[in-house]
This record gives C-alpha cells, sequence and structure tokens, in this order.
C-alpha cells in the first residue's frame, strides 16, 4: 500500500527556561501548536528487512537520518521482518525551529506501527519517540500541548487556531549554541497555562539568536510592520505572526522580500498527521466490513 503521510512543522507559541539540571538539561515551559503545512512521507512494505530512504538531503547520511533510525528503531522494538521504502518530500527548512526532522521521525513511527501490524500503543510510540529527541512526543501524541520539564511532559491545550505568515530567514540556527550561551537567561518566573491562555509568554530565546544570528533581527523586524507581536519558534530561526483570516496572511506574503523563504498556514490543535492516522483506521474498517 502507497499512502502519503503528512509530517506536520510545529511552532512554538512562547518559550521560557525556568531552570537547568544538575545533568545539564534545562527546564523549560513552551507551547505548541501545529501548523497545516510540512513534509510529506510515502512508505512501501517490503518483504525483506531493508530500510531504504529516497530523500534529497545529501549533507545526511541515512543512519544517521531520523527517519531511518525511527523505522530501524520500531522494527527491532516490535521483531518486524519486513522492510519499507520510504519516499521524502522535504518542504520545511532545516535548522528552522519548525520541528521538521522531529516530525518525519514521527510520521515514520506512526505510519509503520500500522503498516507493519506492530500494535504498539500510543504510549510506547511516544516512550520511543522520547529515544530520538525531545520533541518527537508531540508529534505522536497529535494535539496542541503545554510542555513543561525538559519539554517531555504535556497537558492538552486549545488555544485559538489562527492564521500565522512564517519566515525563513535563510540561516540555521544551532540549538545547541542558543542553549550554551551565557547571556541566555535561565530563571523565567514559571507562568501557569491560564496565564498563557490569557496573552502572557514571550521567546527567552529571542534575544540571543537575533544577536548571534542578523537574519531573524532582520525578519522579526520586517514583520513588526504588519503584526503586534512577531515571533521566533523555539530556538529559530523561523518567524512568525499570526493574522485573522488566511486573506491577511496572503496579503503581507505578497510583500515577503523574495531573498526569505515564506509561506501561509492555518494553527491546528489536532495534527494533520493525527487526522490521517484517524482516516487510515477508518478505510481498514471499511475494507474489513
Amino acid at each position: 500500500m502507497n499512502e502519503w503521510w503528512p509530517a506536520p512543522a510545529k511552532i512554538n507559541l512562547f518559550l521560557h527556561i525556568t531552570g537547568r539540571r544538575s545533568d545539564g538539561y534545562h527546564e523549560l515551559q513552551t507551547a505548541f501548536q501545529f501548523l497545516d503545512q510540512g513534509d510529506k512521507l510515502k512508505f512501501t512494505v517490503t518483504d525483506d528487512a531493508q530500510i531504504s530512504l529516497k530523500a534529497d538531503l545529501p549533507d545526511i547520511a541515512d543512519q544517521d537520518n531520523l527517519i531511518v533510525r525511527a523505522a530501524r528503531f520500531l522494527q527491532a522494538t516490535a521483531k518486524i521482518t519486513s522492510g519499507a521504502i520510504i519516499q521524502l518530500e522535504k518542504n520545511l527548512p532545516m535548522g528552522g525551529g519548525l520541528g521538521g526532522g522531529s516530525s518525519d521521525a514521527a510520521t515514520t513511527l506512526i505510519a509503520l506501527n500500522k503498516l507493519w501490524q506492530c500494535g504498539l500503543t500510543e504510549d510506547q510510540l511516544a516512550a520511543l519517540g522520547l529515544q530520538l529527541g525531545a520533541d518527537v512526543p508531540v508529534f505522536i501524541r497529535g494535539h496542541a500541548a503545554w510542555a513543561e520539564g525538559v519539554g517531555e511532559i504535556f497537558t492538552r491545550i486549545d488555544p485559538p487556531e489562527p492564521w500565522y505568515l512564517v519566515i525563513f530567514p535563510d540561516c540555521a540556527v544551532s540549538t545547541a549554541e542558543i542553549f550554551s550561551a551565557t547571556e541566555l537567561t535561565r530563571d523565567c518566573e514559571p507562568i501557569t497555562i491560564a496565564g498563557f491562555l490569557a496573552g502572557e509568554g514571550s521567546n527567552i530565546c529571542e534575544s540571543v539568536v537575533k544577536k548571534l544570528y542578523p537574519p531573524v533581527a532582520q525578519a522579526l523586524a520586517w514583520l513588526a510592520q504588519y503584526a503586534a507581536i512577531p515571533r521566533m519558534t523555539g530556538t529559530g530561526s523561523c518567524v512568525f505572526a499570526r493574522f485573522d483570516s488566511a486573506a491577511e496572511a496572503e496579503n503581507v506574503l505578497q510583500n515577503v522580500p523574495e531573498h526569505w523563504h515564506a509561506f501561509t498556514a492555518k494553527g491546528c490543535n489536532e495534527s494533520p498527521l493525527s487526522l490521517c492516522a484517524k482516516d487510515f483506521d477508518r478505510s481498514l474498517n471499511v475494507t474489513a466490513n
């Protein structure tokens, strides 16, 4: 069976660092929301155990790619003898803070869990995903979430679902560099979900990224002409602004300088991947009946 599965982008609606643990990891507060734009993957199940990835990613070896790692991890965990040919349509920029690699890994786990008939639960898949990356479980869970701890403790939330204009200012930000910066604020006062939904919260990493990566500062300043609170997602480099309608977002998109990549997207509290998985299950039920 050949099916295209979505690997949606995510944005961090805010990001605070409330402390640092003894193991060096940062304690976070953030909120994730999905976008209706992202990468796409197609899976073809094979009789042999080989995992083959077809993708135009010249700088990443297959064994280092999260898609291949996720497939092999699931294969070993569920003791699956089948393999898969995986085709990736890469639309999200790398190093942009949109979660592309983590989303690709989550889509691989969810799709192959069904196509290989592994039978793993959502909790089991989320546990596997966490070992691949801190953001993978939120894509597995498939709902907008408030996240705490090192980003692994989730609470479902339902913020507004506006339209967004997202700009990638043609630079890739190193998350490790930002989190190791001496000037990064690491003692934000914790806020509540209610406070966030009432408008509290910012991205504490923005000032550091703007200093180290001037194109991000330029993109935020440009967006500020058209929106009240433009913001950076995660540790960057993508920035975004919210709009009440698709038409408003599209109108601003027409003015984005040509040297930046930009797109509009609808905010989604239920992930397009989650909806696709439900459609897949329904189609199986129809076939069975």
